[in-house]
């Protein structure tokens, strides 16, 4: 009987200690660190919470995570720079850019970007916190981001996924978040990694016309532009050959005459012969001649260490997929989506398509438990709610997508704002090659082409895994940066 009691005592104490595993609609922890960046000192604090997404009715009906650092030893802060960051997906956490690239902490990995166990993090002597501020934020559902439940009923799911719905609403976000940190008179920049790449030209007219948050800069990192990469057709298709030639080249089954050549100096040939001779041949489509059809795929060939047979086979028409699953069959071997320098094993060398993405699946290995670590330890901030690497956003509304003449009119509108792109040669998922393009197109009458930059890498989709492009890419963020804040400059043409 006594046994029963203090079983039952100890139930109802459970019970009583329990609680419902939910985010905090509107919580912050401040941590204080010291970081050494470029040989120098840096004293900065890390605001890691939650901030609510409000109604029209000032009902809270979502929480966003965010990670905020602040440099302390700054005197004047009107001219001290502050970066958003995203990652995209959509359905991605900001974790990849937070935890490898410009946060002060980066993966313990090898300097190409393998894990290493055990599983960890190091200080990261090439962040850009030395010049800027920065904020990692988690759109709804990914990372500790969640809908909340007003009434017992959770918001409509509506509300948050899609292009348009997405910009709407993390653009009032950041109106809240600007005021409650004190940073509307500061420099402000954008910065977008893939899907993120749509996000943060939509959200640069979005905050100048609707919010009146005038931005000095936007970043795109390997950027998803849709009105390509899911459009199709001639365009669509013939921008991934200089791809298909840098990963060729990394695997050397190019020609030998191109294999000894720097890979530098075999992509402007490529690239001319893409826009050139491959987009009007697949513009023909089956009315194509039989004596260019063969012209064009013995090029292609040369180009891509595909055979010319298979070129033909697929119609000039040579997707992704089968680039991946193709190149080194002989061998056994697939290569990665988002990083074509990783190798994967199919269970089966036939097909037209590997079974997995090997690079992704590499990448969760490390940055996973490190980010779960690093939250916990080292910001503090404690929760039971999973930690969402990728979380539940479909199905997206991809209709009405205005972003490339959101940004283009956002760019018309403000003098000031510039536009850096960033790309690996290795990437195989957004291409260098589609980015280029985009920047192209943003601005149809070339009277702003001189705001554009372009940086390539010799790395894939996070091209800052590897560590020599790590140092390099944040650099040229420093760049960007100085060249971009105006010093008094008026805003004018």
């Amino acid at each position: 009987m006594k046994k029963n009691i203090v079983l039952l005592f100890t139930f109802i104490s459970l019970l009583i200690q329990a609680q419902k595993r939910e985010i905090p609609v509107d919580t912050l922890v401040i941590t204080n660190h010291i970081s050494t960046i470029k040989g120098e000192k840096v004293e900065y604090e890390a605001q890691t919470g939650t901030q609510p997404v409000w109604d029209a009715n000032g009902n809270p009906i979502a929480s966003l995570f965010y990670t905020y650092y602040r440099r302390v030893d700054i005197k004047n802060i009107s001219e001290r720079p502050l970066i958003f960051s995203f990652n995209g997906g959509p359905g991605s956490a900001s974790v990849w850019m937070h935890l490898a690239y410009t946060g002060p902490k980066i993966l313990r990995i090898n300097d190409e970007g393998y894990p290493i166990q055990p599983y960890g993090y190091k200080n990261n002597p090439n962040s850009i916190l030395d010049v800027a501020d920065i904020v990692f934020i988690n759109p709804v559902n990914t990372a500790y981001s969640r809908i909340l439940e007003i009434d017992g009923k959770k918001a409509e799911r509506e509300i948050f996924f899609g292009i348009n719905e997405d910009i709407e609403y993390l653009a009032e976000w950041l109106n809240t978040f600007v005021s409650r940190k004190q940073r509307w008179e500061s420099p402000k920049y954008l910065i977008g990694e893939s899907y993120g790449g749509t996000r943060v030209m939509g959200l640069s007219a979005a905050l100048q016309e609707k919010q009146w948050m005038y931005l000095n800069g936007i970043i795109m990192v390997s950027p998803a532009d849709y009105k390509v990469i899911r459009v199709g057709g001639p365009v669509s298709s013939a921008l991934n050959l200089p791809y298909f030639t840098a990963a060729a080249w990394y695997h050397n089954k190019l020609a030998s005459d191109l294999q000894q050549k720097d890979l530098e100096d075999i992509l402007p040939e490529v690239e001319e012969f893409t826009i050139n001779r491959l987009i009007p041949a697949l513009s023909k489509g089956g009315f194509i001649s039989d004596i260019e059809l063969k012209s064009v795929a013995s090029k292609m060939a040369h180009y891509s260490g595909l055979s010319e047979k298979s070129i033909i086979q697929n119609n000039l028409d040579v997707t992704t997929n089968f680039f991946w699953k193709d190149l080194l069959r002989d061998q056994g071997m697939t290569i990665g989506r988002l990083d074509s320098r990783y190798l994967g094993i199919d269970k089966k060398e036939v097909g037209v398509r590997p079974d997995y993405n090997s690079e992704l699946r590499s990448w969760e290995h490390s940055f996973t438990p490190a980010i779960n670590h690093y939250i916990q330890k080292e910001l503090k901030f404690k929760t039971d709610i999973k930690y969402n690497i990728f979380g539940p956003v479909h199905p997206w509304n991809n209709d009405n997508d205005n972003t490339r003449e959101d940004l283009r009119r956002a760019m018309a509108e403000n003098p000031y704002l510039k536009v850096l792109f960033q790309s690996g040669y290795y990437d195989g998922a957004t291409t260098y090659f589609n980015a280029k393009y985009t920047m192209w197109q943003v601005d149809p009458s070339g009277k702003m082409k001189d705001r554009f930059y372009f940086k390539g890498y010799r790395s894939g989709h996070m091209m800052y895994l590897r560590n020599e492009d790590l140092i390099k890419a944040n650099d040229d963020l420093r760049t960007f940066i100085l060249n971009t804040t105006t010093k008094g400059k008026p805003a004018k043409y």
